[in-house]
């Protein structure tokens, strides 16, 4: 746009000394030709002048909304990021003899334990929701029950049909010790049991007794009331207590091993493909 202006300015002043050259001497076009000159000097500074001043203005407004961006921010209250190591010591509880299938409920019994709470596996036992669906063979496909709406088959024995219970009963069981303080973050991101881990939560987990990824044939398709459905056998529960730069440490129901351990990545590829189920509490 200033070039622009330039141009038709330059293109002006030609024509008007053009006409002055035809009807006034060479000495009156000299005389006018600087007063332009003089004029046109003028402009020029004034302009650079009123430019300086207006970037120097608009320099100060910048480094006033960043300043005021920079104490918002600052000021803004924010959640504290994972500590790089965190081990937590949560009261091991075993599930065998009595709980061959029990593991979820044993799981919990060590998260309520950890909250100062007096629980008992074998009571939790008792009082976790059933799923009371038959095992049916129909063409050839296996009927069964959710585990999301209830513990399926026998969890005193491993004689009879079952396998275990999701998140969804282990939540609701676990409100009747701590109302309004559970929280289910199924279906969350991996580096939100470690923030909880961080603040000396430890976390109920569903995972596999592989603790890494398994392969396909391991899983078994069932149909439900609400509809088809993956399961494994291989399916379990711990009590996650810590985490290091190569390892995630967790209560083992089944072993009775406190705090063991295994690779981060293959316990995180584990916890996804059963669904990314967790639980943990709030003061």
């Amino acid at each position: 746009m200033n070039t622009f202006i330039l141009i038709f300015m330059l293109f002006s002043i030609i024509s008007i000394i053009l006409v002055l050259w035809r009807q006034y001497q060479p000495l009156s076009i000299l005389i006018v030709i600087s007063l332009i000159g003089t004029f046109l000097y003028t402009g020029w500074k004034v302009y650079n002048s009123n430019y300086s001043f207006a970037h120097q203005i608009n320099n100060m407004i910048d480094k006033s909304v960043s300043l005021t961006t920079s104490i918002t921010k600052d000021n803004r209250p924010t959640k504290p990021p994972a500590k790089d190591k965190v081990l937590l010591d949560v009261p091991i509880v075993k599930q065998l003899p009595e709980l061959p299938r029990g593991c979820e409920v044993t799981s919990l019994a060590m998260l309520l334990q950890y909250s100062g709470l007096d629980a008992d596996k074998l009571k939790l036992a008792q009082q976790i929701k059933k799923n009371p669906a038959k095992i049916k063979k129909i063409n050839g496909e296996i009927h069964y029950g959710d585990p999301n709406d209830g513990f399926i088959g026998d969890m005193y024995s491993t004689n009879k049909p079952g396998l275990g219970v999701y998140h969804k009963p282990i939540k609701k069981l676990a409100e009747h010790y701590m109302p309004g303080k559970i929280i289910d973050f199924t279906n969350g991101d991996f580096n939100q049991i470690k923030k909880y881990l961080s603040t000396n939560r430890p976390v109920w987990v569903i995972i596999n007794t592989a603790y890494e990824k398994l392969d396909p044939s391991y899983f078994h398709t069932w149909k439900t009331p609400n509809g088809k459905i993956s399961i494994t056998y291989k399916e379990h529960s711990v009590v996650v207590t810590g985490y290091d730069q190569h390892y995630i440490y967790f209560n083992d129901p089944l072993t009775g091993i406190k705090n063991k351990k295994a690779p981060s990545a293959d316990f995180e590829k584990a916890w996804v493909q059963m669904g990314k189920q967790a639980i943990t509490f709030k003061d």
